[in-house]
């Protein structure tokens, strides 16, 4: 089971990935129009995940593993809004720094990776139940 069991756990390991990744873009999502509740707070920051190329002995092959959670550095968007808790002294309110089509075009994606790595497991699953059955006959 050798390489069938390889390209097993390198696509298992895609597949918690990506799985972490969407996890990561949702919340981006959920978060985009949350305001601070006081004036000055800050409101959401987005979120931005990384990943780690790990070597592993046992396969003989890189293996990702997701790795520390980064905050986007870039700025607030603001809106004019006086009337809002959270605006400040000339009437403006901070918003999260997530841009809805940004978030939804890396779920896109993640999702065709996440695909892939499924692809890759159910190929192999195939290939290993053919091989058996040849060794069998």
């Amino acid at each position: 089971m050798g390489d069938f069991g390889s390209s097993l756990q390198i696509a298992a390991g895609g597949l918690h990935a990506q799985s972490a990744r969407m996890r990561v873009i949702a919340e981006n999502l959920a978060n985009a129009d949350s305001a601070g509740k006081t004036p000055g707070e800050d409101p959401y920051r987005r979120r931005i995940p990384t990943f780690n190329a790990v070597f592993n002995r046992e396969l003989d092959a890189f293996n990702v593993k997701v790795g520390r959670m980064q905050l986007d550095q870039s700025e607030f968007k603001t809106r004019f809004e006086p009337g809002h808790p959270a605006a400040d002294a000339q009437g403006f309110v901070k918003y999260p720094n997530v841009d809805s089509l940004i978030e939804l075009a890396d779920m896109r994606e993640a999702q065709r990776t996440y695909e892939a790595n499924l692809n890759v497991i159910r190929s192999s699953r195939t290939m290993f139940g053919q091989t058996l059955d040849i060794l069998r006959g």
